[in-house]
């Protein structure tokens, strides 16, 4: 695999140890083009990096070293994980994002990352469930990688994780009722989502709706909760090992 360097000056100087690493988070840029996100990447001003940047021909650049703490999450959560700077590795894939027209990832892109993904699951026996998006450890703030990322291609690879319902569900109903809504919400936080009440409704529920329905409900991005999600839950619940 050719890996390219461009140094970033973001990011803790401790080292830290290896064993610490239990998560590797997907991000797109969000910025109009790579030179503006290595721009960014590597800004003094800005505070913010990640490991790998992957461009859209599917060049890999490493900006910081494994064994340091990129500033890559933020403020973040997943299971019982808090600020998962310190425990993850962050690649970014060059995209525009929703601010400057979302993009479809391309295929050697995503090529890319699965070999990269794997060399890195393998290195340090990261956990298939601990591949995540940046929406899913922060919710509230971020919603990256988006709809457009194929996490099912992934989980065929063998990266992260996904569900198995035996029907299509109708979509369009609206589930209000409380007991429902802490019944999908218990679902999430057993398979690793945060940033909320298991038992009682916040004004911010439709951000972690959105998150989840983002990557495993990619069609319909509603911010409600229906049967279909419910059911989705229900699955990845039930069978992802924690």
């Amino acid at each position: 695999m050719n890996i390219t360097r461009i140094n970033s000056p973001c990011f803790s100087k401790r080292t830290r140890k290896l064993s610490k690493i239990k998560f590797l988070v997907i991000h797109y840029t969000g910025m109009q083009s790579k030179r503006v996100s290595i721009k960014r990447l590597i800004s003094k001003k800005h505070k913010v990096s990640c490991h790998y940047l992957i461009d859209r021909s599917g060049k890999i650049i490493q900006m910081v070293d494994e064994n340091k703490i990129a500033w890559h999450a933020g403020k973040s959560k997943w299971k019982n994980f808090i600020n998962l700077n310190s425990s993850s590795l962050g690649i970014e894939l060059v995209n525009r994002g929703h601010k400057w027209g979302y993009q479809s990832f391309s295929k050697d892109q995503i090529n890319q990352l699965v070999r990269l993904s794997h060399k890195l699951k393998r290195k340090y026996k990261i956990k298939r469930s601990n591949i995540l998006g940046h929406s899913d450890i922060s919710p509230l703030r971020k919603n990256d990688p988006g709809e457009k990322f194929p996490w099912l291609k992934l989980q065929k690879k063998g990266l992260g994780i996904w569900y198995k319902i035996k029907k299509k569900y109708q979509v369009k109903k609206k589930l209000n009722n409380k007991k429902i809504r802490n019944e999908f919400f218990q679902n999430l936080h057993k398979f690793g989502y945060r940033y909320f009440s298991k038992k009682n409704p916040k004004k911010t529920d439709k951000l972690i709706v959105k998150s989840f329905q983002s990557r495993f409900r990619q069609g319909k991005i509603s911010g409600s909760i229906d049967l279909e999600c419910l059911k989705i839950s229900e699955n990845l619940a039930r069978n992802t090992k924690i």
